[in-house]
């Protein structure tokens, strides 16, 4: 609920509105787990809420820790036994939380873990949000900068995805800045403008992975239903409802998308718009065989880019010892409690 929601339904219940600003409180500043927390608040008042309400706190199932750079991968599970992935990443400039939109994903990327088992369903702007809080309180550091690159399509979820980004941002809870929010897509072309519309100060980062549209249908079924044409047109109305610079993320597959060829193909789509463009080597899965491009091939690729002008980065690569790649812990512990 967003503060006026709840204090609607306070008063509802017979309280003063005071009681809305207490209990928002104990939810999105101090973090509390249940109602039962929330020991300012009397008991009758608390017995009265936990009857009447559900409260969403996200069990963590597994907690891996990269032995490399600190890296933490959290599974929780849900109230309906469903399980979602977060990755907590510690930076110079902050700390960074990549959470989860959906419990599986539908759009069946070809090198992804997180759409293997298809999609279970949408999550709810209280699981997306208590993610964050989760991992805040398992970590006791405050969390700076939120991609919801997880499990699942952003804008697969829309609603629920712009109702989440409207509480972490409420200045009476996390107060998160908008900027230091970053919604990846696979390409939805319709929510990209209807999240246009919205004239958000988030960052949007395009899963673009392929520069034609031959090469991206082989990696994207997504590809099969808008060109990169539409694709970049959307991106236009974007960057020209928000002024907001696009981030092309763009996952270098050996062999597959990584030559010259691919390299010019790429700087004629980023240069219109002065997209930024980050480049991923590919986590590969077991299920998959594809393949991260070699180091040489890589640095080749970048330096081309570069020479054209484009703003690009090499992603740095954390947790590769941890199940590292979008849905494999989820992935893993599905199938062990299936066998």
């Amino acid at each position: 609920m967003t503060f006026e929601e709840l204090q609607e339904q306070i008063v509802s219940m017979g309280e003063k509105p005071f009681r809305a600003v207490q209990c928002y409180e104990w939810m999105h500043v101090k973090l509390a787990r249940s109602f039962t927390e929330m020991t300012s608040l009397s008991k009758d008042f608390r017995e009265k809420c936990g009857n009447r309400y559900q409260y969403t706190a996200l069990n963590p199932v597994e907690i891996q820790e990269s032995a490399l750079d600190g890296t933490k991968k959290f599974l929780f599970a849900l109230a309906d036994g469903n399980m979602i992935e977060s990755v907590w990443m510690k930076y110079r400039h902050g700390n960074s939380v990549c959470i989860s939109s959906q419990a599986g994903c539908r759009m069946g990327c070809r090198f992804c873990a997180s759409t293997l088992d298809g999609l279970e369903r949408n999550l709810r702007p209280s699981e997306m949000l208590d993610q964050i809080y989760a991992i805040t309180r398992l970590t006791g550091e405050r969390v700076s900068n939120v991609v919801v690159m997880g499990c699942g399509e952003p804008l697969d979820n829309f609603d629920n995805l712009l109702r989440f980004i409207r509480l972490l941002t409420d200045e009476k809870g996390l107060h998160i800045s908008q900027r230091n929010i970053t919604v990846s897509t696979c390409g939805l072309v319709p929510e990209m403008y209807r999240l246009a519309d919205e004239k958000l100060q988030i960052t949007l980062a395009l899963s673009l992975h392929a520069p034609n549209n031959e090469k991206r249908r082989e990696l994207m079924p997504i590809a099969n239903r808008y060109s990169i044409k539409e694709l970049m047109d959307a991106c236009e109305y974007y960057l020209k409802k928000t002024g907001r610079r696009i981030t092309l993320e763009y996952s270098l597959v050996g062999g597959v998308n990584d030559s010259a060829q691919d390299a010019e193909e790429l700087i004629a789509l980023a240069a219109p718009l002065g997209c930024h463009v980050n480049l991923i080597p590919v986590n590969p899965i077991k299920e998959r065989s594809f393949v991260q491009c070699e180091a040489a091939k890589t640095a080749a690729f970048k330096n081309k880019l570069e020479k054209n002008k484009i703003n690009v980065t090499i992603r740095r690569e954390m947790g590769r010892d941890i199940d590292g790649a979008c849905g494999q812990l989820r992935r893993r512990h599905v199938n062990e409690t299936r066998r």
